[in-house]
């Protein structure tokens, strides 16, 4: 499962590089959450749960199903 997160995660960081940010995959548990670690100008970003939750963590259950939830770490 770890490599479907990867690939869904690839599709995901050009919009974040875009705005000076990245994420990185830290750990995709066996319960299906995926940990990343939110990098660049999006680490100290204010609005940096929202992308979390409704870009990142949307896209990676669209294209990963067995995915519950996304935190940062």
């Amino acid at each position: 499962m770890k490599e479907k997160v990867q690939a869904a995660l690839d599709t995901v960081r050009p919009q974040l590089q875009a705005d000076g940010g990245d994420c990185e995959l830290i750990d995709v548990t066996d319960d299906g959450v995926v940990r990343v670690r939110l990098t660049g100008a999006c680490g100290g970003c204010p609005m940096s749960q929202m992308t979390l939750k409704m870009g990142i963590e949307r896209v990676l259950k669209d294209r990963v199903p067995d995915v519950k939830a996304v935190e940062a770490v």
